[in-house]
């Protein structure tokens, strides 16, 4: 008795990594993730190793997870493998605030992202 499994939402040339609660704000991430969106896999990594944003370490991490996924789990051909899809989504928004003058507050918002990374084999070329 338990909860059956669901189907897989991605075809078998698919891969996908997922990381949440990303500490940065869903904008800057997006920045970062467009750069490389559509692009080969080796590629893409060498764009977000030499890319000056801070975010960029992280999402070369999630492109790495998606990558080992593709090759260990699916066993789909990593010289073959592009980026198919980046989404990046909003998560929570942690809420400070600091003492202003005459007895009033300014709001500091802290958001986080999820982020989201298929990669996909391409097809044969002939």
């Amino acid at each position: 008795m338990g909860k059956r499994s669901a189907e897989r939402a991605l075809s078998d040339s698919e891969a996908m990594a997922r990381v949440r609660n990303i500490r940065v704000s869903p904008q800057k991430l997006n920045l970062v993730a467009s750069t490389i969106r559509g692009m080969d896999c080796e590629k893409a990594l060498a764009e977000l190793q030499f890319n000056a944003r801070r975010i960029s370490g992280d999402v070369r991490k999630a492109l790495q997870t998606a990558i080992a996924n593709a090759e260990n789990n699916h066993q789909l051909d990593v010289d073959r493998l592009y980026v198919s899809e980046i989404t990046v989504g909003k998560a929570i928004v942690m809420k400070r605030w600091r003492a202003r003058a005459r007895g009033r507050v300014g709001k500091i918002m802290k958001p986080f992202s999820h982020l989201r990374v298929v990669v996909r084999e391409r097809e044969e070329s002939e």
